[in-house]
């Protein structure tokens, strides 16, 4: 599923990375690290699963009304985190892409814990060490859950992903297989295949039929 290089200097994604079609970052981001760095301590994971929403003209899409002041990230940078709290629930991370002006971003769906385990089973309420009532695959499991274990809330709204205490990584993790198929959690457009995950990862949080 996923080889990692030895002795490889984690680097923060650059802009240009997220500069790029919207489906093209979503499957991109799969073995990069997501990286959230507070008071409480370092936690990390490596990114399993990706959703992209993508324009005025896609009905799931925040962007879908046009511009508002809660979906005015999707119309900023790329590179810029858009965070926001669903069904009053849960908050959910996501990466704006393309260029300034074409609103769309990529949902981070799960990530496979690596750095702060024991952080993130705190704040998830968890009992502090894995087990197999509590596997480490489910700590990061689902938007919201991975949100909740990396400490990600509205405050992280508009952070620079590409500097300061909100990063991507590319830590040297290869991906060697990649499924994509339908979104999910959505009432609308579902038809559109516009999820990838790698596949067969204990973390990945819905359906995992190969496209």
């Amino acid at each position: 599923m996923v080889r990692t290089r030895t002795e490889i200097v984690p680097n923060v994604l650059p802009r240009a990375f997220y500069n790029r079609p919207t489906l093209t970052v979503a499957r991109a981001l799969l073995g990069k690290v997501l990286v959230h760095r507070t008071p409480e301590g370092v936690a990390s994971g490596m990114i399993v699963e990706t959703e992209a929403y993508i324009g005025e003209d896609d009905p799931a899409c925040h962007a879908a009304p046009g511009p508002t002041r809660r979906n005015a990230p999707l119309y900023g940078r790329p590179g810029m985190a858009y965070v926001y709290l669903n069904y009053g629930v849960h908050y959910l991370v996501n990466a704006v892409t393309e260029a300034e002006g074409r609103p769309a971003a990529v949902l981070i769906r799960a990530l496979e814990p690596l750095d702060g385990i024991e952080l993130m089973l705190k704040r998830r309420g968890l009992p502090l060490r894995t087990s197999a009532s509590v596997p480490r695959a489910s700590i990061c499991r689902g938007p919201g859950n991975l949100s909740r274990a990396l400490g990600i809330s509205l405050s992280e709204n508009l952070l620079d992903l590409t500097s300061g205490q909100l990063t991507m990584e590319d830590r040297g993790f290869r991906v060697t297989r990649v499924s994509r198929g339908p979104r999910i959690g959505i009432r609308v457009a579902v038809e559109r295949p516009w999820r990838f995950w790698i596949g067969g990862h204990p973390a990945v949080s819905g359906g995992r039929i190969r496209a």
